[in-house]
Parts: structure tokens; C-alpha cells; sequence
């Protein structure tokens, strides 16, 4: 079975997952697939904007982040993606801690550089 839904995991949801969820907001489109992207932070501070490193970043790869509210991960939020991407180790203790079960996968590092 193939994912419909996938959320991208870092810690504060300003900086790391906000762009791979733009990144790949931008694949699915581009390709015409039915996959709703998302994104959250372990200790996200709610309703923060994408930091200026992450907006600098996007701007100058086509992507727009200025829309962009952090969001906490919660054991709600988990349970609306069938994928769920964490950027480190310690994101995905969080996301098991909170239900994630076998959905939670650890995102390669060469994947989240640049």
C-alpha cells in the first residue's frame, strides 16, 4: 500500500521540515498525485512562521514558505498520515511515544541535504 499522506518530523517545524514538506509539496504536484503533505515539530512553538534561514532557503529553490505555521506533534496529528518522516533519532522516539507505531520511518541524512 502506498501512502496518501506523509508528515515530515524535525523539532521546532520553522527550519528542516517545513521545506522537505514544501519540497515535497512540490514533487507531488508536479507529478499529479492524490499524497497530502504535512509537517510538525516535537517542540514546536504553535502558529510560529518558517525562520529566515528556511524562508532565504526556499526562496532561492522556488519555494514558498510564507504561509508556513509551526505545528506540535500530537498523537491526533500522527494519526491523520499513513507516512511520517523523521529528521533525527529523537524525532522518532517522540513519534512512537505518541502512536506512530510502524509509520515512522528515520528520513536519510544525504535526503535532507541540500
Amino acid at each position: 500500500m502506498s501512502a496518501r499522506s506523509i508528515l515530515f518530523v524535525c523539532s521546532g517545524n520553522t527550519c528542516r521540515s517545513p521545506m522537505a514538506e514544501a519540497l515535497a509539496r512540490t514533487a507531488v504536484v508536479r507529478r499529479g498525485l492524490d499524497i497530502a503533505v504535512g509537517s510538525a515539530g516535537t517542540s514546536a512553538w504553535e502558529g510560529a512562521p518558517a525562520s529566515d534561514g528556511a524562508l532565504l532557503v526556499g526562496l532561492e529553490r522556488q519555494l514558498d514558505l510564507s504561509g508556513h505555521r509551526s505545528r506540535l506533534l500530537t498523537a491526533a496529528l500522527l494519526r491523520q498520515y499513513d507516512l511520517v518522516l523523521g529528521m533525527s533519532a529523537s524525532h522518532l522516539e517522540r513519534a512512537a511515544e505518541l502512536g506512530g507505531d510502524a509509520r515512522v520511518h528515520l528520513l536519510p541524512a544525504s535526503a535532507s541535504r541540500g
